[in-house]
């Protein structure tokens, strides 16, 4: 599901780049090379991504002007600066999609939406250990937010 993910992911970023459209990406990194200043669950689950490691690789290339946050727990929102970024340049629309869907992804929507966000998480640009946990998670954010598939995506942002 991998390279299907990258080749949607990658669509729907030359679309947003058409239409100048802000790009984040969030990646999973300590700030620290010992891992201090993670989260209690990647604490305890002993999930520790050092500084400038290969895992810490964005999972796409970042383009010109797109912002790349380290974070240090599931949520984006809880362990950056992102909601500070995201308010400074007047941003209330989100499109949200990345790995995993049942966890950092689900936990982004969740946290965004509470924030006051209108979030919209791209189902064929997200994915899981499995398609039931990945349908699980669609289900369980449905309130959170609305679902397109890259496709709809690339339409609705035609239209701006």
């Amino acid at each position: 599901m991998i390279p299907e993910l990258l080749q949607n992911l990658h669509s729907l970023r030359e679309k947003c780049v058409d239409k100048q459209v802000a790009l984040f990406q969030a990646v999973i990194q300590s700030l620290r090379q010992d891992g201090a200043d993670r989260g209690l669950d990647y604490k305890i689950s002993g999930f520790h991504v050092p500084p400038n490691s290969d895992e810490a690789a964005p999972l796409l290339d970042p383009v010109e002007n797109e912002i790349v946050l380290a974070k240090t727990s599931s949520s984006v929102f809880l362990s950056t600066n992102i909601d500070y970024i995201l308010r400074s340049m007047k941003i209330e629309h989100l499109i949200m999609a990345g790995c995993l869907t049942d966890q950092c992804v689900e936990h982004a929507v969740r946290d965004a939406c509470d924030l006051g966000y209108l979030v919209t998480l791209v189902v064929d640009g997200s994915l899981t250990y499995s398609q039931e946990r990945h349908e699980a998670s669609l289900r369980a954010v449905g309130g959170y937010c609305r679902h397109r598939t890259v496709a709809e995506m690339i339409v609705e942002l035609g239209n701006i």
